[in-house]
C-alpha cells in the first residue's frame, strides 16, 4: 500500500506567482510542493510570454539599430545585413531554457517537491495530479491556486494557431510576415507588432478603443502611437473587428469604422491579442466548493483567502491587473499570510511596463482618473528629447509626466515613455511608497548625464513649474 504524500502547501501552478509562493513557503519552514502541467516550469511568463518577448524585442532592436542608426554613429557595415530569423528564434529559446533551469534549481535548493501534470481538486484538502504515469493524489493542509492565464479572442474568431494566431504562436514562427494584422492596440500586441515591423513586416493595429494602449495615461497613449506610427506601423482606432476569415496563406479580417462603414483589411497573418482570460476550466474547484465568477476568476478576500479557508488564489486567476510582478508580490502575500505574518501590498503602486522602444511606464493614478474623482492636481511634464543623454544616445523620443496633489504636493501618479523608462520607473515606486512630493524628487540629486535626470525635471515643472532645462 503507498502512502499518500502530505505537504503544508501545494501551489498549482508554476508562473512567477506560483514558484515564487512556494519558494516563499519553503523559506517560512513549510513543506512545498509544486504542481504544473507541463514539463518546463516558469508558466506563460518565462515559456511564452515576458521572457521570450523580451528576447526577441532585444533581438529586433540590435537589427533596427544597425539598418537606421548605425550610420549615424560612424558605423558602415560592408555589404548587406541579413536577418537568420531561425538563429533569431533559436537564441530566444535558448534564453528561455537558461531561465527555467534557473527555476528548477530554486525548487532543488529551497526542497520543494516538483510534481508534473494537471492538478485539480479531489476536495478541499486532496490534489489529483495527471501525469504521463497515471493519477496521483496528495494531500495538503493548504492551498495555492496559481494557474495564470491564456489568451482570450473574440467569439466569431477561429484561432488555426497557424495563420490566425495569439501571442504563443507569434513567438515561434517559421518565417517573417509580409503584412500581420494585429487585432488589439495593447502592450501584446504592440510589442509583437514592433518586432515584425523592425524586421521588415508591414503591421496594421487595429483597436476597438479610440486609443491604444487605453488604460494607461493619454499622453502615453498619444505619444506611444505617434512614434509607432513614424516606425510605420497603422493605426486603425474605433474599428469593431466583426469577421476574420483565412482563405489559403491569406487572412482577411473585416471591421466596421465608427462611422459604422465596413472595412477590410488582408494580410498572410492575422495575431489576436484582445487580452487574456483566467485560466480555471481544468481545476475541477467545485469539489472543493471554491467559487468561481462568471469571469472565470477565483473569487478572493483581501487576504487573497477563497471562500475556502484552507485555499487561497493569486495572479492572473483573481482581480486586477495581468503582470508577473503583481503575480510574484501575491505570492509572497499568502505565503507569510499562512504563515502567520501580516504581509502588505498596495496595489496602487505595482506599477504597468510596455516593452517596445520607446519604452513606456506607469505607476499611481492617469490625469483621467484623478480629474473624474475631483482631485485638484499640478502636472509637470518634460520631454526626453531636452536631455543631454537622450541627444548622446539619439533616444529623443518621449516625455516624463509627474502628477501631485495641488495642496500638499504628493505624488499621485508618474507616466513615462522614452528609453530605458522600465528600470526608471522604479523610482517613481520608492517615491510613492514613501509618499514623497514632487518637491521630494526635485531636490533629490540625479547623476549627470542620465536619463533619469528627466524624472527630477517632471517633478521640478509640477513645483511650481520651475523645470531647468526646457
Amino acid at each position: 500500500m503507498t502512502t499518500m504524500s502530505t505537504y503544508d502547501v501545494a501551489v498549482i501552478g508554476s508562473g512567477p506567482g506560483g514558484y515564487v509562493a512556494a519558494i516563499r513557503c519553503a523559506q517560512l519552514g513549510m513543506k512545498t510542493a509544486i504542481i504544473e502541467k507541463y514539463n518546463s516550469l516558469g508558466g506563460t511568463c518565462l515559456n511564452v510570454g515576458c521572457i521570450p518577448s523580451k528576447a526577441l524585442l532585444d533581438s529586433s532592436h540590435h537589427y533596427h539599430d544597425a539598418i537606421k542608426h548605425f550610420e549615424d554613429h560612424g558605423i558602415e557595415i560592408p555589404g548587406e545585413i541579413k536577418i537568420n530569423f531561425e538563429k533569431m528564434i533559436a537564441r530566444k529559446t535558448a534564453v528561455i531554457d537558461q531561465t527555467v533551469s534557473g527555476i528548477d534549481f530554486l525548487m532543488k535548493k529551497n526542497e520543494i517537491t516538483v510534481y508534473t501534470g494537471m492538478g485539480s481538486f479531489k476536495d478541499a484538502t486532496h490534489i489529483n495530479i495527471d501525469g504521463e504515469k497515471g493519477t496521483e493524489t496528495i494531500e495538503a493542509k493548504h492551498t495555492i491556486i496559481a494557474t495564470g492565464s491564456k489568451p482570450g479572442s473574440l467569439p466569431f474568431i477561429t484561432i488555426d494557431k497557424e495563420r490566425v494566431i495569439t501571442s504563443t504562436e507569434a513567438l515561434s514562427l517559421k518565417e517573417i510576415p509580409k503584412h500581420m494584422i494585429v487585432i488589439g492596440g495593447g502592450v501584446i500586441g504592440l510589442e509583437l507588432g514592433q518586432v515584425y515591423r523592425r524586421l521588415g513586416a508591414n503591421v496594421t493595429v487595429i483597436e476597438y478603443m479610440d486609443r491604444i494602449t487605453p488604460s494607461m495615461d493619454k499622453a502615453l497613449s498619444k505619444e506611444l502611437m505617434k512614434v509607432l506610427k513614424k516606425q510605420g506601423v497603422k493605426f486603425n482606432l474605433s474599428h469593431a473587428v466583426n469577421k476574420v476569415e483565412r482563405n489559403g496563406d491569406e487572412v482577411t479580417v473585416t471591421a466596421k469604422n465608427k462611422k459604422g462603414e465596413e472595412v477590410t483589411f488582408t494580410g498572410d497573418y492575422c495575431l489576436v491579442s484582445v487580452g487574456r482570460r483566467p485560466y480555471t476550466d481544468k481545476l475541477n474547484a467545485t469539489a472543493a466548493g471554491v467559487k468561481i465568477n462568471e469571469r472565470g476568476q477565483v473569487e478572493v478576500n483581501a487576504h487573497l483567502q477563497t471562500n475556502v479557508p484552507n485555499i487561497y488564489a493569486i495572479g492572473d486567476v483573481v482581480r486586477g491587473a495581468m503582470l508577473a510582478h503583481k503575480a510574484e508580490e501575491e505570492g509572497v502575500f499568502v505565503a507569510e499570510t499562512i504563515a502567520g505574518e501580516k504581509p502588505h501590498i498596495n496595489y496602487n503602486l505595482i506599477p504597468n511596463v510596455i516593452y517596445t522602444w520607446p519604452e513606456v511606464a506607469s505607476v499611481g493614478k492617469t490625469e483621467e482618473e484623478l480629474k473624474e474623482a475631483g482631485v485638484d492636481i499640478k502636472v509637470g511634464q518634460f520631454p526626453m528629447r531636452a536631455l543631454g543623454r537622450s541627444r548622446a544616445s539619439g533616444d529623443i523620443d518621449g516625455l516624463i509626466k509627474v502628477i501631485a496633489d495641488k495642496t500638499t504636493d504628493e505624488v499621485l501618479g508618474v507616466h513615462m515613455i522614452g528609453a530605458r523608462v522600465a528600470d526608471l520607473i522604479a523610482e517613481a515606486v520608492t517615491a510613492m511608497e514613501y509618499r514623497a512630493s514632487a518637491e521630494d524628487i526635485a531636490r533629490m540629486s540625479h547623476a549627470h548625464p542620465t536619463y533619469a535626470e528627466a524624472v527630477k525635471e517632471a517633478a521640478l515643472a509640477a513645483t511650481a513649474d520651475r523645470a531647468l532645462h526646457s
